[in-house]
């Protein structure tokens, strides 16, 4: 890959399972988004900003390895794509130290993940307050043009752009470069099985790589209003996958009949679905080939991310 392009970056937390509502929300535009061949793409799992909600270590293993073949099945690139883990590069974690140095705490409580905890008088950690100068150094390290975010996660790139411009001053250096949000178009707020937003929280999801089997149980359980002649939480799925002009006359053709509709909904979900779960059953099945991504990708990082740290070492006057 050429350094000339601009530098994209983003991560993804491995603490959840994977439903469609992650998918048509944000995974797929985001995996379009690498493939227009415009920028240099650092995607890494966050691990490290996952050990905020998660300290068991076998359940950290298993979710960075299904995230990880959850993308490639969806259509990422590692040929393309530098692909790795957090806790592989340890410029990440040296480079939030020296952050913190020159940060203030008045200025870390004014970020959102601080405040909701506070507000809801949860006993707040260490990592949950520094998280924002966690996720500076992960952009600031790549040099990031750009980096991918939902209209709510704004404010973890202002920071980002204040602490660069704060090191900057301080130390009298250009080592930083200031990164711009990229917000995503068409994020869709995708409905769940009962009508609400689809998250794991409600229990209102369909798994992104679940087997028939699994879809036939999660939309014939879709919530219906009798009173109707359309389903809404069905057709709004359904939309996901083919257009209105497509559903409109089927819904039509078929008004009040909701099992049929159903029935459809599943065969359309079932095609759709079926080639990425086939490609996550066969990295399942391949052991190796997640290692070595995550392996290639180590090495590519860390190659970049110490080169920026030579920089930052010599700034600040420990080299």
């Amino acid at each position: 890959m050429s350094n000339a392009k601009p530098v994209l970056v983003s991560a993804v937390k491995p603490t959840g399972d994977l439903h469609i509502g992650n998918y048509f929300g944000a995974m797929r535009q985001f995996v379009e988004l690498t493939k227009e061949g415009k920028y240099q793409c650092f995607i890494f799992v966050a691990d490290y900003h996952a050990l905020n909600t998660m300290q068991d270590a076998e359940e950290m293993r298993r979710r960075t390895r299904e995230l990880v073949m959850a993308y490639i099945a969806i259509g990422l690139d590692p040929k393309e794509v530098v692909f790795f883990k957090q806790s592989d590069v340890p410029a990440h974690t040296e480079l939030c130290w020296i952050f913190d140095t020159i940060t203030t705490m008045p200025y870390l409580m004014r970020a959102h993940a601080f405040k909701d905890a506070e507000a809801k008088n949860k006993e707040i950690s260490v990592g949950t307050f520094n998280y924002p100068l966690l996720m500076a150094a992960d952009i600031l390290l790549y040099d990031a043009k750009i980096v991918p975010v939902g209209q709510d996660q704004k404010q973890h790139i202002e920071y980002a752009r204040d602490t660069a411009e704060k090191f900057n001053r301080t130390f009298k250096s250009e080592v930083f470069a200031l990164p711009e949000p990229y917000i995503m178009p068409d994020v869709a707020i995708v409905p769940g099985t009962d009508g609400q937003k689809m998250s794991k929280s409600y229990g209102n999801v369909i798994p992104l790589f679940a087997s028939r089997e699994e879809l036939e149980k999660c939309v014939m359980g879709i919530v219906t209003d009798s009173s109707g002649d359309r389903p809404e939480n069905v057709y709004q799925i359904h939309r996901l996958v083919r257009s209105a002009d497509e559903l409109d006359p089927l819904y039509e053709e078929h008004r009040g009949k909701y099992k049929v509709l159903k029935e459809l909904l599943i065969e359309d979900l079932d095609r759709y679905l079926a080639p990425m779960r086939a490609k996550y059953e066969e990295l399942k099945n391949n052991s190796g080939i997640v290692e070595e991504i995550l392996a290639k990708g180590k090495t590519a990082a860390r190659t970049m991310s110490e080169a920026k740290m030579e920089q930052v070492r010599k700034a600040i006057g420990t080299a």
